[in-house]
């Protein structure tokens, strides 16, 4: 009578361990008690002119324990996972209702967005520059350079609405004629959601954006 096959059976049941702790532990045990039945079976009906060499049942038993212990732990660290995955939920909760500021593209949907806006200090002029997302330019204008808290409204060249949409905002510092340096804009918003997507933390603001967490500069509570 043939063990190996048994053990392939119970090292199947071993790979999927985790999905179903109590089911699979309970079945474990019916299978390790059939398992020594038919040792015992084996060893009682071996061919007494060739019998089996005593470290062959000690490598079936070895094998079998093994696969026991392989589900234990896979077990344990399903329950180790889900609890550090409450954890982290639980963190993340805290950060709802807080205003992020993040380099991001900036979603526009018709409200003044507010920037943190700063250009390079050995520059001597500095302008914002606002692309849409076609990469064309829609919006030039002239900012200070200092670094401060700006709206910004989402109008074109001649004050017109732009369309609701994303829009990558910078700001080009120039020394005379010659740009020097592209510094990007930080974006604010409230945090509505706190979520975690292919093991990163995304936050998302009241606007819609999706931010990593990644990428977030700072917190504060909303003004």
């Amino acid at each position: 009578m043939d063990i190996s096959t048994l053990s392939a059976t119970a090292a199947g049941t071993g790979s999927r361990g985790s999905a179903s702790s109590a089911g699979e532990s309970s079945v474990l045990s019916s299978d390790f008690e059939t398992f020594i039945r038919m040792l015992t079976v084996q060893m009682e009906n071996q061919d007494p002119l060739n019998p089996m060499e005593s470290t062959e049942f000690a490598t079936q038993l070895a094998t079998f324990s093994s696969v026991e212990q392989q589900v234990k732990t896979n077990d344990l660290l399903s329950a180790l996972g889900a609890q550090m995955g409450l954890m982290g939920v639980s963190q993340l909760s805290g950060w709802i209702g807080m205003e992020g500021r993040a380099i991001a593209p900036v979603v526009f949907d018709g409200a003044p967005v507010a920037l943190t806006v700063s250009g390079d200090t050995i520059a001597d002029r500095h302008e914002l520059v606002v692309r849409d997302s076609a990469g064309t330019e829609v919006q030039r204008l002239e900012v200070s350079g200092d670094r401060e808290e700006i709206a910004w409204l989402g109008t074109d060249r001649d004050g017109n609405l732009l369309p609701s949409g994303t829009y990558d905002i910078s700001v080009e510092s120039y020394s005379g004629d010659e740009i020097v340096g592209s510094t990007p804009a930080q974006v604010h918003g409230r945090i509505i959601e706190a979520r975690t997507e292919a093991g990163q933390t995304v936050l998302v603001m009241e606007s819609g954006q999706e931010v990593p967490a990644s990428a977030l500069l700072g917190l504060r509570l909303p003004r």
